[in-house]
């Protein structure tokens, strides 16, 4: 998937900028250069904070922005000039957008309508997608009388109701509550898997990417920081930003004393040596931040990989969090070292109070660039 030659989607050095009266040069960039290839039916997740370029980018494949420079390609013809109903394009909000004064079928009719479809056909399709979503009975109702949960349904039938090739959706799970939401997500992945559609996703989420996701382009500041599956990005972010917006991370500021063959010997701020993969760091010398999963530190002499160096902490706090203990250290003078444990039996639980001596291995640990 993803392969140059067969992108369903392509964006070729788009960019996007904005007039802005204040601003210095006149324009602001807000997408920067951007190359992406997305693969047939694949399901790819567009991850960053608010304002990273990733909901611009959306709405340039959708229609409702134009790129500045750079074209885009839907199944291997540009459409930057195609008006966005032309485009053949499903679209999910997190406001729904449904029309108030019409009927669930009605709102499910409209874009058949718009294509010129026959009533027995219309209503074939619009049965379809509403138990697609499991709505079956909920055909006459308007969406006023309907739950958060099942107005997005309902969103969600009437972006699929065509057949489109294409679906894009911008945070539509972001007004339900957790629960709801992390339901929602599978039932969008069963969905994307049983139809074979392609889904762009925008989310600033990252658990959500990591659940529903064949891959991801995590944004920052108008570029793609990263492009990888889910595992890769966790388990080897590229660099320190990727590193920080995916899951929780220890970091661990210091200066490459030395490396040799992809390891980095590191000496940390306050003068421990602790021993990292090195990501993006090429020089002794050179200031990094080690980067440590908080489930990949050991405690327990017994349980330390051989070659691990080890540091003295400090408990601070435990916590319980039912399937896991999670502990907060001062290690290294930051008082935000946290690992976590499973929590399996005969566990051992730390006292705050408590020094112990923790370690990884070499390979669990990522020197990258200072932020």
């Amino acid at each position: 998937m993803g392969n140059h030659n067969d992108a369903f989607v392509e964006f070729d050095r788009v960019q996007k900028s904005y007039r802005v009266q204040k601003s210095y040069d006149g324009e602001t960039l807000v997408v920067k250069d951007l190359n992406l290839q997305i693969g047939k039916g694949e399901f790819l997740t567009m991850l960053g904070p608010s304002g990273s370029g990733k909901t611009t980018c959306l709405m340039m494949l959708a229609g409702f922005e134009t790129a500045t420079h750079g074209e885009i390609k839907l199944d291997g013809r540009p459409i930057n000039s195609v008006p966005p109903h032309k485009r053949g394009i499903g679209m999910v909000f997190q406001n729904y957008a449904l029309f108030p004064h019409m009927t669930v079928a009605e709102n499910l009719a409209f874009p058949l309508e718009v294509r010129g479809m026959g009533k027995s056909e219309r209503e074939a399709k619009i049965k379809r997608a509403l138990e697609m979503v499991q709505m079956g009975a909920f055909g006459n109702r308007r969406p006023a009388q309907l739950s958060g949960g099942q107005q997005q349904r309902i969103a969600l039938a009437r972006a699929l109701v065509f057949d489109p090739s294409l679906v894009l959706m911008d945070e539509p799970l972001g007004a339900l509550d957790k629960q709801l939401r992390e339901h929602m997500q599978f039932e969008i992945k069963h969905l994307h898997e049983t139809l074979g559609i392609t889904v762009v996703y925008v989310t600033h989420d990252q658990s959500e990417a990591l659940t529903m996701s064949d891959r991801i382009a995590v944004f920052n500041d108008g570029r793609i920081q990263q492009l990888a599956p889910p595992a890769t990005l966790y388990e080897s972010p590229e660099n320190s930003f990727v590193a920080q917006f995916i899951g929780e991370n220890n970091k661990l500021p210091g200066t490459v004393e030395e490396i040799a063959e992809g390891r980095a010997t590191v000496k940390l701020d306050t003068g421990e040596i602790i021993d990292a993969t090195a990501v993006n760091v090429q020089s002794k010398g050179q200031k990094t931040l080690v980067s440590i999963r908080p489930e990949r530190v050991e405690y327990r002499p017994e349980m330390l990989p051989e070659g691990a160096h080890t540091i003295d902490a400090e408990v601070l706090e435990f916590i319980y969090m039912g399937d896991i203990f999670r502990t907060r250290l001062r290690v290294a003078g930051s008082d935000e070292f946290v690992i976590k444990n499973r929590n399996t039996q005969g566990q051992e639980r730390l006292v705050p109070g408590q020094t112990v001596k923790i370690g990884w291995a070499p390979q669990d640990a990522r020197a990258l660039d200072p932020m």
